[in-house]
């Protein structure tokens, strides 16, 4: 039986038997001794994006006494769950996404993982309290950016709209142009990638897959 550990681009975690391209955590432990969720969804507001295999580590998933593994299709999905690069496992990612993030704040130094946190931690519980999503012209909006098309969600990949799916991107659209969108990825993120952050997509999908 799947355990409920799969992050799906609303930020929902549901149990899926597909076991996604990339794993992560919300900061701690947040399922029972018998391998179930709790009523939280969060244990502290670090949420962070990491790699499957990391110097040969083992572990048992939603093992007593440790965080709960959490698991995404991929680093486009979990940015738009509100999650960030890990400093441990995907250093030269995290570090990239926290070097953009300071030139935007203009801090003239990489930004620190608290305070993207913090920032991180405001906009998803804004959204998830009003039910709402930032809306932006869907021209502007750079690759890895996950919108709402249609009413359900698509990333952004150059002229192509993604539909994403738990187990991987369905067959791309022409991106449309002229109008405004529901955004799920969090506006600060969004800003990373504006500043030319590239997050990796599921390697079903018809664009490049970055690898890190």
């Amino acid at each position: 039986m799947a355990l409920q550990n799969r992050v799906t681009a609303l930020g929902d975690i549901v149990a899926h038997r597909a076991r996604g391209q990339m794993m992560g955590n919300r900061g701690g432990r947040i399922h029972r001794p018998d391998r179930t969720l709790g009523a939280r969804r969060w244990a502290s507001n670090a949420w962070i994006i990491c790699v499957l295999e990391f110097k040969q580590r083992h572990r048992c998933v939603m093992a007593a006494n440790s965080y709960t593994e959490l698991f995404f299709l991929d680093e486009v999905t979990a940015l738009c769950a509100g999650h960030r690069p890990c400093f441990e496992c995907r250093r030269k990612a995290a570090n990239d996404f926290a070097e953009k993030w300071g030139e935007i704040a203009g801090l003239g130094a990489r930004a620190r993982a608290g305070d993207m946190d913090k920032q991180l931690h405001l906009e998803r519980v804004k959204m998830q309290k009003t039910g709402t999503y930032p809306r932006w012209d869907i021209s502007s909006l750079p690759n890895g950016t996950m919108i709402l098309w249609q009413g359900k969600p698509a990333a952004i990949n150059g002229n192509q709209l993604l539909p994403w799916t738990i187990e991987g991107y369905g067959r791309p659209v022409v991106r449309p142009s002229g109008f405004d969108v529901d955004v799920l990825t969090p506006s600060c993120t969004v800003d990373v990638l504006n500043a030319g952050y590239q997050p990796l997509f599921h390697r079903s999908d018809h664009g490049p897959d970055r690898q890190q």
